[in-house]
């Protein structure tokens, strides 16, 4: 009896010692594929011709690629999340409505798809729901003013997102505020609005100031962006329905067809916000994969660069699709 107990022992052992090298081996593929598609995201970036930083998270398992992803980057229009974010956490308290009417001042005019291009005059109200829906759709910069003035301010979205324990993030002004900024204009001569469409009238050849992505202001790091967006797709961040409003937006948006979009399969889930501005070029959003494998959460930011937009979103588009790849194959067995 005794050696037959000695027996079962020894085998127990045995599986035990195997399934542990067997975890330990796997371990260490999953350390090596890691490093290597780091290592390949950073060869794909060189075609950026700038700074390029990637953070990506599995939702579910904590699975992260990274690459520069402490660097703060201009985030442009990706900043409009955290105001809708800031903006639906006033409705969630009841402050405001989803069908409101929100009057349009037109010193918040500036020229983009949606607001300033279909109502170029006085006279507008407009749907607190659409204009969030609008400003994350189509990057609609006039609904964005109006927004962040409803979310009291950029210093009122900036403490939504630390309350949040967002760290790394920064919204300064509106879209006003960093539009000047970038192209050297002066509040004192009158609506951005305004200065815009006379400068370009005149054939104005504007360029940004070379210190404009340098600039602290209205800034954010990959890793914070993929923080506040985990915390709202994890529900931590807004009421149910307040999540589905935002999330639901940026899953139609149509101005980042190219990028994190690019080149995954036809019919992936894509909930992304772009950013754009003279040598920035950004994607941050949530991939769905597929057979219930869980959501990934990317951010990739680019900066300082004198690439075509073009060739700049295929970079976007490749370091999506490689994040898309190996997520998959690391969850093969959710």
């Amino acid at each position: 009896m005794r050696k037959y107990f000695g027996t079962v022992l020894a085998s127990l052992l045995f599986a035990t010692t195997s399934v542990a090298a067997s975890a330990s081996i796997a371990t260490e593929r999953s350390k090596a594929g890691r490093a290597a598609l780091e290592a390949d995201m950073a060869r794909m970036a060189l075609a950026a011709g700038g700074e390029v930083g990637v953070l990506a998270r599995h939702l579910e398992t904590g699975l992260t690629l990274s690459m520069n992803d402490n660097e703060v980057f201009p985030m442009a229009s990706t900043f409009k999340i955290a105001v809708a974010g800031a903006v639906l956490s006033k409705v969630d308290q009841g402050v405001l409505t989803l069908d409101q009417l929100i009057a349009v001042d037109p010193k918040h005019l500036l020229s983009s798809e949606g607001i300033a291009e279909i109502f170029p005059f006085p006279g507008v109200s407009v749907s607190l729901h659409n204009l969030i829906e609008s400003m994350l759709t189509r990057s609609d910069n006039t609904a964005t003013n109006v927004l962040t003035e409803l979310a009291g301010g950029p210093a009122a979205v900036t403490n939504w997102v630390r309350g949040l324990g967002v760290e790394g993030m920064r919204i300064d002004g509106d879209t006003n505020d960093i539009v000047g900024r970038f192209y050297g204009l002066s509040p004192a001569d009158g609506p951005v609005g305004a200065q815009l469409e006379k400068a370009f009238a005149a054939n104005s050849t504007i360029k940004a100031s070379a210190s404009f992505d340098d600039d602290a202001r209205d800034t954010a790091t990959p890793r914070s962006m993929v923080l506040l967006l985990s915390k709202i797709a994890a529900g931590h961040a807004l009421s149910p329905g307040s999540t589905d409003v935002l999330l639901g937006s940026m899953e139609r948006c149509t101005t980042g067809l190219k990028r994190l979009r690019g080149q995954l399969p036809t019919g992936t889930l894509v909930r992304d916000k772009t950013g754009t501005i003279g040598a920035t070029a950004n994607d941050v959003g949530i991939l769905t994969l597929p057979n219930d494998r869980g959501r990934v959460v990317i951010a990739v930011y680019i900066k300082k660069s004198l690439k075509p937009l073009e060739e700049r979103e295929r970079v976007i588009a490749e370091i999506a699709r490689s994040v898309y790849d190996y997520m998959l194959i690391e969850n093969v067995d959710r």
